[in-house]
């Protein structure tokens, strides 16, 4: 099938959310990567999603506040935490694009722990913190566990204007609606949805990052070719479906 268009202000396409919760202070950084590169990394049943033959590698620093179950308040204390994540863009058998994890580092460890337990997500817990001065964002990382023990990122950006009209690649790169994962034995589609992303253009200061190589990819080579920056949205999680479409074939073997 071919992909789904890109939509940066889709209807919400589930009946009820299973999670909510709320991304504030994003920033994100990419990098192009050979498909060839990312596509033995994806999940079953999806390959890389890609621009002109090009895919991304994403190193994306932010803070989730308000994490909650269905209509629910979001969970004291522990539902609200930094959180930098390594992502690779994905397109399945059914045309959804989506995104695929390679790392998810936060500052707490019960939902590092349920996350893991749940959907599989790499989730790792780390020692982070996200400080603000004017325009200025600065993000910091160290991983605690699983590992690699140690490794680090550090981001800080100088945010700029407010985009008006972002291009299709920045379209692309930040209006994603779903996720793939790999769990009991089946790929799966992890649908969410938030309004339409308010985005700045944003200025790399200094980059020290050791994330991206740790998930499995090649360092980068060079400053990011998209930075972006959002001050944030609400967003909802529908419940997960098979990543296959109907009539696919025979279910994938684990």
């Amino acid at each position: 099938m071919h992909p789904e268009p890109v939509d940066h202000a889709p209807r919400q396409a589930f009946p009820w959310a299973l999670l909510r919760q709320r991304w504030e202070d994003l920033t994100f950084l990419h990098w192009e990567v050979a498909p060839e590169v990312v596509a033995p990394l994806l999940p079953a049943g999806t390959r890389p999603d890609t621009v002109d033959g090009v895919s991304y590698v994403g190193l994306i620093g932010f803070r989730m506040v308000g994490l909650g179950f269905g209509r629910g308040p979001g969970v004291p204390y522990f539902g609200t935490f930094w959180e930098t994540n390594v992502r690779l863009y994905s397109v399945d058998d059914a045309g959804r694009r989506a995104v695929v994890f390679r790392s998810l580092d936060a500052s707490r460890l019960l939902p590092v722990l349920v996350a893991r337990a749940t959907l599989r997500l790499p989730y790792l817990w780390s020692s982070m913190r996200l400080d603000r001065d004017g325009d200025r964002r600065s993000y910091r990382c160290r991983r605690r566990w699983p590992g690699p023990a140690g490794a680090t990122s550090r981001m800080v950006v100088r945010v700029g204007e407010r985009i008006v009209e972002p291009t299709p690649l920045e379209h692309f790169l930040t209006a994603r609606w779903g996720l793939h994962t790999r769990a009991y034995g089946r790929t799966l589609h992890l649908p969410n949805w938030h309004p339409s992303w308010p985005l700045h253009r944003a200025e790399v200061l200094h980059l020290d990052d050791e994330l991206v190589a740790a998930a499995g990819l090649p360092a980068p080579v060079g400053p990011p070719v998209s930075v972006l920056y959002s001050p944030g949205v609400g967003v909802r999680f529908g419940p997960p479906v098979a990543a296959r479409p109907p009539g696919a074939g025979p279910p994938e073997s684990q």
